[in-house]
């Protein structure tokens, strides 16, 4: 496993960081950045979303819940499809199904990611810009981050039955319950992959 690092590390961050407002998000530097496959965990100090990791399922991005992942019988052996994964630069999810899967922000705000076999997206969709960058105080540690439509960032949003959605971080979001103020920015802590891909499909 590659989570070794939240032991050390993750407190530490938490502890240096104030929640993330449209302003806080880590800047890029000028030092080229190495682009790995990652997965993705939120900080957000004090709430219900700290340390909640990104999570494919119906092809939306949550925080906390479990990643759904698809593979066809005749594919052996199969990617485990226990964990989410984005590809390099954050622009497509880490699958092995042909074609892949596309991340792109739908006009709600949602951060969503394409059906396999499919490239359509809602009209009026961002494809990007996603980065994946250097924290400015630490070499060491990354961030994902999307920053169209004047965007810093994620939030997530309270959705029903006590799931929180990932949406671009956006003043006009059409969030699921309706109450944008209910949405919290937070830093997505980007922690690199280096297995093969982790699962054929996300459903």
């Amino acid at each position: 496993m590659k989570l070794a690092f939240t032991t050390l590390l993750l407190p530490l961050l938490a502890a240096a960081a104030p929640a993330p407002t449209a302003t806080t998000q880590p800047a890029a530097t000028s030092t080229p950045t190495p682009n790995p496959s990652f997965r993705v965990l939120a900080l957000r100090s004090a709430s219900q979303i700290h340390y909640f990791r990104m999570t494919a399922r119906e092809n939306k991005i949550w925080l906390g819940n479990q990643t759904e992942a698809f593979c066809p019988e005749n594919v052996q052996p199969c990617p485990p499809g226990k964990e989410t994964i984005f590809a390099p630069g954050g622009t497509a999810m880490d699958v092995a199904v042909p074609g892949g899967q596309q991340v792109y922000v739908d006009p709600t705000g949602a951060l969503r990611y394409t059906q396999a076999h499919s490239a359509a997206i809602p009209p009026g969709s961002a494809r990007g810009p996603f980065t994946y960058q250097t924290h400015p105080g630490n070499t060491a540690n990354h961030f994902y981050n999307f920053t169209g439509w004047g965007a810093n960032g994620f939030m997530a949003c309270p959705a029903k039955n006590s799931q929180w959605q990932v949406f671009a971080n956006v003043q006009n979001a059409t969030v699921p319950l309706g109450d944008r103020k209910a949405c919290l920015p937070f830093h997505a802590l980007a922690d690199p992959y280096k297995g093969a891909a982790a699962a054929w499909q996300y459903s």
